[in-house]
Parts: C-alpha cells; sequence; structure tokens
C-alpha cells in the first residue's frame, strides 16, 4: 500500500484524510456484529452445504470488504493521483544558452554603396539573419556614432528585437564614430548576466574619432567580466561610394569615391585581448561568412534537467477500480445471495 503513495503525487492530498474513517467503518462493523444476527434468504442451499452455521454469515464479511475497497479507491482517486515527480522520466537536453548583445556602427560613412543597398542597412538584414539562427540566446542591440544608446536590451523576443533591428536609424545621435562608446554601452548591458558566455560583436567602417572611453580601455573591461567581443570591420578595399555632403537644393546626399579607412590594428588587438576574433567584411557575402563563422564558435552548450509539467492524471484508474469492487457487492448482495435482519 505504501507503494502507491510513493508512485504517485497526490494534487488534492489532504483527501487523502478521509481515508482514516475506513477504520471506523470497521470497528462499527465489528461490534454491530457482536450484538446483531442475520438470517439468509436463498433459493438454494447448496452454497451452504458444510458450512457449519456460526460460518452462515462468512458472505456478510466478504460484502463489507468489498464495500471499503471501493470506499478506499474513490477516495483515493477524489485526490487526484497523478505521476510523481520522482517516477516522470527526466530529460536531459542541451541548449544553447548564450547573451549576445551587437554594437552596430551607424554613421554616416556607413551609407556607402560598397555594400547593397548601403552599409548599414545590409548590417542590419544580415544581423537578423544571425538573430533567427540564435533559437536559444538574448540577443541585444547598441547603435553607436557619435554617442552610443542602447536600441534593445538583452531579450530571448526575436519578434520584438527583430522589429527594433528594422527601426534603426542613423543620425539620432551626434555624428561621428565613437567605437570605444559603443563598445562600452555594448559590455555594460552584459554586466548583470549570469550566461557562462557572454559575447560583443562591435562591427563599424572608420576609426574612433569621438567619444571619452579609448577602444582599448573598453576592450580591457569586457576582459575583466569575460566578454570576448569579436569585431568586424566592414569596407571594401580601396575606395568606396561614400556621401560627402548634401546637395542644397534637393536635400539628397552627394556621393563620391572616397578611400575606405578602418583601423583594423585596434579592431584585432580587441579580439585578441578579449579572446575573440577579427574579420574583414568587404561585401554582402562576405558579412554573411562572417556571421555564419562566428554562429559556429559561439556553440556553448548548457546541460539542462527537465521534468513533465502537466503530469497526467491516474484518477479514472482507481475510479474504475472503486466502481469494480461496489459492483461485485452489488451483484453479490441482489443476485446471488440476500440478507435480512
Amino acid at each position: 500500500m505504501l507503494d502507491l503513495f510513493n508512485s504517485y503525487h497526490f494534487k488534492d492530498a489532504w483527501i487523502l484524510w478521509f481515508i482514516l474513517i475506513i477504520p471506523l467503518f470497521i470497528l462499527h462493523f465489528i461490534f454491530s456484529k457482536k450484538t446483531k444476527h442475520e438470517t439468509i434468504k436463498t433459493s438454494s442451499l447448496i452454497l451452504f452445504q458444510g458450512i457449519k452455521g456460526e460460518y452462515g454469515n462468512w458472505y456478510n464479511y466478504i460484502k463489507f470488504s468489498l464495500k471499503m475497497l471501493g470506499l478506499f479507491f474513490l477516495i483515493v482517486a477524489s485526490a487526484r493521483p497523478q505521476e510523481s515527480i520522482e517516477s516522470a522520466t527526466k530529460k536531459e537536453m542541451f541548449k544553447e544558452g548564450i547573451d549576445i548583445v551587437i554594437s552596430m556602427d551607424a554613421s554616416g560613412s556607413m551609407m556607402a554603396k560598397d555594400f547593397s543597398p548601403d552599409r548599414f542597412q545590409a548590417s542590419k538584414y544580415l544581423a537578423k539573419e544571425f538573430i533567427e539562427d540564435r533559437k536559444n540566446d538574448r540577443v541585444g542591440l547598441v547603435i553607436f556614432e557619435g554617442e552610443a544608446y542602447t536600441q534593445c536590451p538583452l531579450t530571448s523576443d526575436k519578434n520584438i528585437l527583430l522589429e527594433l533591428i528594422e527601426d534603426a536609424k542613423q543620425g539620432i545621435v551626434e555624428p561621428g564614430t565613437a567605437i570605444g562608446t559603443g563598445l562600452a554601452t555594448a559590455i555594460n548591458r552584459l554586466r548583470e548576466s549570469s550566461s557562462p558566455s557572454k559575447v560583443v560583436i562591435l562591427l563599424t567602417d572608420g576609426v574612433n574619432t569621438h567619444g571619452k572611453i579609448h577602444p582599448l580601455n573598453a576592450a580591457e573591461m569586457a576582459k575583466e567580466l569575460q566578454i570576448r567581443v569579436y569585431t568586424i570591420g566592414v569596407g571594401t578595399n580601396g575606395k568606396a561610394k561614400t556621401p560627402v555632403a548634401i546637395d542644397p537644393f534637393s536635400g539628397r546626399y552627394i556621393y563620391d569615391y572616397v578611400d575606405v579607412e578602418i583601423d583594423e590594428s585596434t579592431l584585432k588587438e580587441i579580439a585578441s585581448e578579449t579572446g575573440g576574433k577579427y574579420f574583414r567584411a568587404t561585401d554582402n557575402d562576405k558579412l554573411k561568412e562572417v556571421y555564419k563563422e562566428i554562429n559556429q564558435l559561439e556553440k556553448a552548450k548548457i546541460k539542462t534537467i527537465e521534468f513533465e509539467v502537466d503530469l497526467p492524471e491516474k484518477s479514472s484508474l482507481f475510479i474504475q477500480l472503486g466502481l469494480l469492487f461496489f459492483c461485485i457487492e452489488f451483484l453479490l448482495s441482489k443476485l446471488i445471495i440476500k440478507s435480512v435482519s
């Protein structure tokens, strides 16, 4: 009987206290038998041939036992037995659990046409592809020009994140390229993270010109917090068609071919200092390959144990047993033998 309670979890365990009334029924039955004598009416005496008179009421004990068993199982059923957590099958799963912040340059030079339709839009589009492939990670987005701001904090809600990436615009803050500030802002978003793997993807097409934080100082902060930084230099080799002025009559940008200047030495040092890697993306396809490589590098697996949340109800089994014993008692009383006081 103890195995029954060890094997099941009871949703309404308090109902099991009603089992204590069964011993009271037993005591009442025993004492009432001492003061009460019952006779039997039956269509045939064949069933009782060879039975001494003092044992003629054996069937009453059987009937009573059947009633008590039926009552016991119905009480158990009312307590809503379920498969216990201990007996439930444990599922060991490996899930990727990484916190990633993408820090994206949105300076004016990111409008250069060496990417399609330009560097900034291509970076947004390929970042979205990267995020969609990181099913179990939290990802955030930082945008920087002469200053930096958080476009989206760390989130596992991919739909919201993708919408915020799409909404990201250039020209929101002071113009310029504050690489150190952009990196420091991303690091700050990861400061309180408890993830065993924390990553910043720093994407820029230029040289640090603004901000109070030097990129290498920000790299030291990342190293102390055990944050890996993957740096991406965006821009073709040589010259790129880049906006250089605004037409005062049409308000449109005037483009010209200018030299692509990326501070690769600093980006390489940031990556090396933090255990990351530096990449150079010269067009859309190269940038896509960069994100794929980072995706493969960041596959930290975390072992988790999951339990079945909705434990299967087992009440029907006990209801059937309880009704079975009551049916047997009924058939024994009404169809085989009848008792009268």
